[in-house]
């Protein structure tokens, strides 16, 4: 029997990787727009996307800058769109971490305009995909939005990334790996082939992440460094646009979601988040599905993210001191209706996901 109709936006319609990818994608933004508004936020960057304004401007464009107060949210949205309107831009240029990329594809969407990311770190694979998270001003989540089309233009400059602190790649690395312990519950069984194929995919993301990920955090010059980055910044999407909406995530991010729910944590990035997701996740499908592989995997993951530095417990997190309702506000945002924590195999309720939020290490020294 055939599969029902699935629309897929894959890929970015051109992608530039590699170092001084910039400088090289400088007069392709030329053939795509003459008017681009820069959109950036963090104070780290700002010298940057002066440079980077420069450049644009020095290749004939009139180039305008925007900055976001807050994470992609509806007020910082509609602030900058009429600053868009007023400049008469034609392209959005988003660059830096992955809420401004996804609030520059969003914004890109809405006027329909040329969409143009330049990621500054491997924390995500916002630059690549069809999707944004739209947050409330203070941080907390509310949902995400299905774009028609993936960006027009992705430039991945090595020399732009490798400026981020190692921090930003160890978060992407848990966001990558999150692809294959979330996919594979959700669509592992799933008769599409495509959707197949992309779980693969995402095995084979996370093997090298496993094997590579502590060499690329050692020496941000090798060529694991770029293997790895590339795999958090790129292939982690390409994957997502493969599978499309029918390869889904699962608890990991559904409990990014609900972290985000509590200030305390808004302090931690989105992967680290992801990272201690993951755990969680794995723990749900040992004590409430029964899995032990799924134990194993977790006890085997443990000491990988220790050593790379991610947050795996909620003292870790920012929020040992965090009270009993704020964690139960935490795991209800995360179990609403809706929510993909429910494409596990198995019903999941807030105190369920409460005791596997305190737990994920514990029994990690007993045998597998």
């Amino acid at each position: 029997m055939s599969n029902p109709l699935s629309q897929h936006a894959i890929a970015p319609a051109e992608v530039l990787r590699g170092p001084g990818a910039w400088s090289q994608g400088v007069p392709r933004i030329a053939q795509l727009c003459r008017r681009p508004l820069l959109l950036g936020r963090s104070a780290a960057t700002a010298g940057l996307r002066q440079q980077l304004n420069a450049d644009l401007a020095a290749a004939g464009l009139a180039p305008r800058a925007a900055q976001l107060h807050h994470d992609c949210c509806e007020e910082d949205l509609s602030r900058v769109a009429i600053a868009l309107q007023d400049g008469a831009c034609d392209a959005v240029v988003a660059i830096g971490g992955g809420k401004v990329l996804d609030a520059g594809k969003l914004l890109a969407h809405r006027q329909d305009l040329v969409c143009i990311t330049v990621p500054t770190s491997a924390a995500t694979c916002a630059g690549w995909t069809a999707l944004a998270n739209v947050y409330t001003p203070a941080g907390a989540f509310l949902g995400d939005v299905a774009l028609a089309r993936c960006p027009d233009l992705l430039i991945f400059d090595h020399t732009l990334v490798r400026q981020a602190p190692p921090r930003t790649l160890a978060s992407g690395i848990a966001d990558a790996m999150a692809k294959w312990y979330e996919a594979s519950v959700s669509s592992g069984a799933s008769g599409d082939g495509l959707v197949q194929q992309a779980v693969q995919m995402a095995r084979v993301l996370r093997d090298q992440l496993m094997l590579e990920a502590e060499a690329a955090l050692g020496d941000p010059t090798s060529a694991a460094w770029e293997r790895v980055a590339e795999a958090c910044g790129l292939s982690a999407g390409l994957i997502g646009g493969i599978g499309g909406a029918r390869c889904r995530t699962v608890a990991a991010h559904a409990v990014h979601n609900g972290l985000t729910q509590l200030e305390a944590s808004h302090g931690h990035l989105h992967g680290e988040k992801v990272g201690f997701g993951i755990l969680v996740q794995l723990r749900l499908e040992e004590v409430l599905g029964g899995n032990q592989l799924a134990g194993q995997a977790r006890r085997q993951l443990l000491p990988l993210f220790r050593r790379l530095g991610l947050p795996v417990s909620l003292e870790e997190l920012g929020l040992g001191q965090a009270g009993l309702h704020e964690l139960q506000q935490a795991c209800s945002f995360a179990c609403r209706d809706g929510s993909d924590l429910h494409h596990l195999p198995f019903a999941v309720g807030p105190n369920d996901l409460l005791a596997a939020l305190v737990s994920t290490c514990s029994s990690e020294r007993q045998p597998a």
